[in-house]
């Protein structure tokens, strides 16, 4: 009994305070999520375009129309979570030395996301679509290049 006590009263104690420690300072801080959520809810979106316009006989404007809207209403949205450079995590030194640089890649981004919003309300076929949603992905690539760490 004494065994099962000692166990009891000293490892336990001190086992629950390390796994309590955990996510200190090793994990993402709230701004970090919050954009790498938003950006993985716009990849999901763009993904599910993408399909539409390779296999355009799966084009459901309905659907396209709504992931379009979604990230043209969203587009503005996770910049603010890159206003600390203690943030970093997989952004590169340049959001921060290259402020005005990476806020005009963040508007050329909300610019092409309006556009496809746009194309994709009278939208009826895949081809309607498909030169937008391609200057989307430029946006997207073009500033993961300069802004983003290689993964």
């Amino acid at each position: 009994m004494q065994l099962k006590t000692l166990l009891l009263t000293t490892l336990l104690p001190i086992s629950l305070t390390l796994s309590g420690c955990g996510g200190m300072g090793g994990g993402a801080s709230d701004a970090v999520t919050a954009r790498e959520n938003m950006m993985k809810d716009w990849s999901d979106a763009k993904e599910i375009m993408q399909k539409m316009v390779e296999k355009p006989q799966t084009f459901d404007a309905a659907e396209f129309q709504k992931q379009a809207q979604f990230l043209a209403d969203s587009a503005d949205s996770p910049w603010q979570h890159f206003s600390d450079a203690k943030d970093k995590n997989n952004a590169t030194d340049a959001v921060w030395t290259d402020a005005a640089g990476f806020k005009a890649a963040a508007e050329k981004y909300q610019q092409a996301t309006a556009q496809l919003n746009a194309a994709a309300k009278t939208a009826t076929s895949a081809a309607d679509v498909a030169p937008a949603l391609k200057q989307v992905g430029a946006s997207c690539g073009g500033c993961h290049k300069t802004y983003k760490v290689d993964e």
